[in-house]
């Protein structure tokens, strides 16, 4: 090698590359040059550092992809979740269209309005002019409110739509109730039921105690010196909620010692359209008057023609399958449309969720051929706040549960003036808690009560 030769050394440190230029001197045989070794060094401080931000990294990947897969996991769960809560919420999502948690829907309001003044100018056409005028002056007011609504959003719905209940009501009242409504009636005329006695009758049902639910009581109408004599016993066979056997005694002394019956089957079995849904039903003249399962219908099963006939309740969405049952802190099951029968006819009680669930009473008619629908009133008493209900002398009467001995009567609404009275206190003693049906018979003037198997009547005192 020459002596001045320059030597050209390649280091390389952590990863990075570089060459420098080294001098040198001869010394003999030997080339020595000198040179800083620092650059050789290992950076550990630094390596330390990078390994550590390394390890966080990992760790914070490792609890992003654990994140990926929770969330994965959750969501069909999340998912399912919320389809349950729409369908959980589906029925009251009719409250934001209609007004009551939100901005006034007042076009429906307004149409609602329109066929309530209709409704009072078919009233003059009658002649019943003196009752027309009065719910007509009474409408122009609201008219006024209505559209001042419009303009200045002053007044509340909710008192608008109570008002709109009083006026129509009363309308309906006027408009379809015949004259002798009341005046056919003696006892009709001595205003509310003011007592009721201690049961005149108890029994066991002669189905046993077992079947809890049914309903029981005497021909409500007298068509044959025969009817006047018939007693009935309609139980619910099929999970305490549906029934198709009515079970008929030709007298009281025969269903006492429940002998001489025949057993009428309506239904072929429990799941057929023309089978009973709960346990509200009434026998009146020559037919038995039920709930037909899972509808919103009435039944007429004609005794003689072994025949059926059936009228869809009014109103907006009308509540059966349990939608809108009987209840107390017990809901008594698939009880919402309840069939009776008093002095002035046929009557069904439901709710609906037009009416948000209360009391809606509809009165029906049979006119030979096909069964009617002629009138309908809404009340302000949540149905599922009731425990049972009953009519008499049209009035509908409702009651709650007071412990397991008693119920009490709280409740009228009377449909001949479109009026209630929520001040009532009338105790109903019962042997068992629970309540299946009440029916009022307006023969006898006796309530009937099918109260956990045990059959009980009550005299009714005007």
């Amino acid at each position: 090698m020459a002596p001045t030769m320059f030597l050209l050394l390649l280091l390389s440190c952590a990863g990075e590359s570089q060459v420098e230029p080294v001098s040198g001197s001869l010394n003999g045989e030997l080339c020595v040059c000198s040179f800083n070794s620092s650059m050789w060094i290992f950076p550990t401080l630094r390596y330390e550092m990078v390994q550590q931000k390394v390890e966080i990294c990992e760790g914070s990947i490792n609890n992003q992809q654990h994140q990926v897969m929770l969330s994965s996991e959750r969501l069909p769960q999340m998912q399912a979740l919320l389809q349950n809560l729409t369908v959980r919420l589906e029925p009251y999502l009719y409250l934001g269209k209609k007004g009551l948690h939100s901005a006034l829907w007042l076009q429906s309001l307004g149409q609602e309005l329109k066929k309530l003044e209709d409704d009072i100018g078919l009233l003059h056409s009658q002649g019943k002019n003196n009752e027309a005028q009065t719910l007509s002056a009474e409408a122009i007011k609201l008219r006024t409110d209505v559209e001042r609504m419009y303009l200045f959003d002053t007044l509340n719905m909710k008192t608008i739509k109570e008002k709109l209940r009083y006026l129509k009501n009363r309308a309906e009242s006027c408009r379809s109730i015949p004259n002798d409504f009341r005046g056919t009636f003696t006892r009709c005329t001595r205003g509310l039921i003011s007592n009721i006695s201690s049961p005149v009758v108890t029994k066991i049902s002669p189905f046993g105690k077992s079947l809890v639910s049914g309903s029981w009581g005497k021909q409500a109408q007298q068509v044959t010196s025969r009817d006047s004599e018939s007693y009935w016993v309609q139980p619910l066979a099929n999970s305490h909620a549906w029934g198709i056997t009515l079970r008929l005694y030709p007298s009281f002394e025969k269903f006492m010692a429940s002998t001489g019956h025949r057993d009428v089957n309506f239904a072929s079995s429990h799941t057929h359209k023309n089978a009973n849904e709960g346990p509200n039903g009434v026998l009146y003249g020559d037919a038995f008057y039920y709930h037909c399962a899972r509808s919103a219908d009435v039944c007429r099963y004609n005794l003689t023609s072994n025949t059926v006939a059936q009228v869809t309740l009014p109103g907006d969405r009308v509540g059966f399958n349990n939608k809108f049952p009987y209840c107390y802190y017990d809901c008594l099951a698939y009880s919402d449309v309840d069939l009776e029968a008093d002095e002035t006819g046929l009557w069904a009680i439901y709710a609906t969720l037009g009416s948000h669930g209360n009391l809606v009473v509809s009165r029906l008619e049979w006119n030979g051929e096909a069964l009617n629908v002629t009138h309908t009133w809404e009340t302000h008493v949540f149905k599922k706040a009731v425990s049972n209900a009953f009519m008499a002398c049209g009035v509908l009467y409702a009651t709650r549960y007071v412990d397991d001995s008693q119920e009490e009567v709280f409740y009228a609404f009377d449909t001949g003036t479109g009026m209630d009275d929520n001040s009532l206190a009338l105790p109903l003693e019962k042997v068992a808690k629970g309540v299946a049906s009440l029916s009022y018979n307006p023969l006898d003037r006796q309530i009937y009560m099918y109260n956990e198997g045990y059959l009980l009547a009550y005299q009714a005192m005007f």
